[in-house]
């Protein structure tokens, strides 16, 4: 296996040198991914540059391609030389792999220290929302935070919510259960009800709570069994900086969580497309604990659930609104899973619903257009997806830094396709309880 998490020489810079040597010669053999990223666009020109004289590229001209790539993971479903061929080419995880050890060199950057610890940052937050988001809109605060952390000033940044997810679930949940004899009723009536632990992801739990609040309705409206144990962040940012030390810890902290559900036949369900994709492919990776496997052979998308269920032939069709035409953006983490379009596939189940699917990359991608060195890069990577976006139509996406770059970009405010099938569905917009 050419990438592992786990290798003896992983850190090793002569190991990574050698193994980088190899995988640019084969990228620049092919160049399938000459347009996907900034950092293919850097690489080949500099190998150009060097009359293709692969052994005249410097460190420096590494780093530079190792800093640009900010782990869509479009060049993977991509390439033709992945696993199982013999050349055995992740690209994308050799750039995690130089970061990692530049962190372990020199260290984990403040920067990426605080766009990683999403969790300590959401839980102080959601304490004082209001003033926090005021306090984010400042041009002063927003200057400052530009010169000591890096996140550029124009970056527009999520709101917090002043109720978490978990709050709001653990008063939902005391409501639901109102009588022992309803208790008793639906007891009775889920014994071979489907089953599922909703993994709520950060942006849930701490800003976009009602996109919980619709997974839960839709869920409960469709006869499913829903847990919510603790969770920890899925560890997705750590990874962006390089800290894999903390990635694997947030991921063994998941891991024992989930994994008793799942032995008992439960699926996992996520509603963030980073979040079910590291917990699908690289959970396995990072942990040799054998639940990692065993997790992310039952970890679903949110709408890739509901068009298991629909398969089944257990999706309720019972819709009240027709939801006229979306505009759906397909993210990178959704279409490197390989599962197909499956939310525009559930969506068009509602009748007189039409929807156009856009597979381009938003550019924002995790913590990588926070940064200000990355930031207007960013706005030219996802300018083909903006143009798509026009008024009067309905715009949709599942990964929540990817409607922030589309409303920065268009205009339009994307919703998660879990909103639009609750709308659907006629079910209570953003319950309070």
């Amino acid at each position: 296996m050419a990438f592992d998490f786990n290798a003896t020489d992983f850190y090793d810079p002569g190991s990574y040198a050698k193994e980088t040597s190899r995988i640019f010669d084969i990228c620049n053999g092919c160049r399938l991914c000459f347009n996907l990223c900034p950092s293919f666009d850097v690489l080949f020109k500099r190998i150009d540059e060097l009359d293709g004289e692969m052994d005249k590229l410097t460190d420096k001209d590494t780093k530079k391609v190792v800093d640009l790539c900010y782990d869509c993971k479009l060049c993977f479903p991509k390439c033709p030389y992945t696993p199982p061929h013999k050349y055995m080419l992740d690209f994308p995880r050799h750039m995690i792999r130089g970061k990692a050890i530049e962190a372990k060199k020199h260290g984990v950057t403040l920067q990426d220290k605080m766009l990683s610890r999403t969790d300590l940052l959401g839980t102080v937050s959601t304490k004082a929302a209001p003033i926090v988001n005021w306090t984010m809109e400042s041009k002063p605060f927003r200057i400052l935070m530009e010169r000591t952390i890096g996140i550029h000033r124009e970056r527009n940044l999520p709101k917090y919510s002043s109720q978490t997810f978990r709050s709001w679930y653990k008063n939902h949940k005391k409501s639901e259960a109102r009588s022992n004899a309803e208790v008793a009723e639906k007891n009775n009536r889920r014994e071979d009800s489907p089953k599922v632990v909703f993994f709520h992801t950060c942006s849930v739990n701490y800003n976009d709570v009602d996109t919980g609040k619709a997974a839960i309705q839709v869920l409960e409206k469709n006869g499913v069994q829903v847990e919510v144990p603790p969770q920890k962040c899925c560890g997705m940012p750590y990874l962006d900086g390089g800290d894999i030390d903390n990635t694997k810890k947030h991921a063994a902290y998941n891991l024992s969580q989930l994994a008793e559900y799942v032995k008992k036949g439960y699926d996992v369900v996520s509603p963030g497309p980073s979040c079910s994709y590291l917990m699908k492919q690289d959970y396995p990776m990072l942990s040799q604990n054998p639940d990692a496997k065993l997790v992310a052979a039952h970890t679903f998308d949110m709408m890739e659930y509901l068009a298991k269920l629909n398969k089944e032939g257990k999706l309720s069709a019972d819709f009240k609104e027709s939801q006229g035409n979306i505009t759906y953006h397909l993210p990178c983490h959704l279409k490197a899973q390989n599962i197909g379009f499956k939310s525009r596939d559930v969506l068009e189940l509602i009748p007189d619903t039409n929807v156009e699917v856009v597979a381009k990359c938003s550019g924002h991608d995790g913590t990588w257009s926070l940064k200000k060195e990355n930031f207007k890069m960013s706005l030219e990577v996802g300018k083909p997806l903006f143009e798509k976006f026009t008024d009067g139509t309905a715009a949709a996406s599942d990964c929540p830094l990817a409607q922030l770059q589309i409303e920065k970009g268009s205009g339009a405010k994307p919703r998660h396709p879990i909103q639009i099938l609750r709308d659907a569905y006629g079910l209570e917009q953003d319950p309070k309880e």
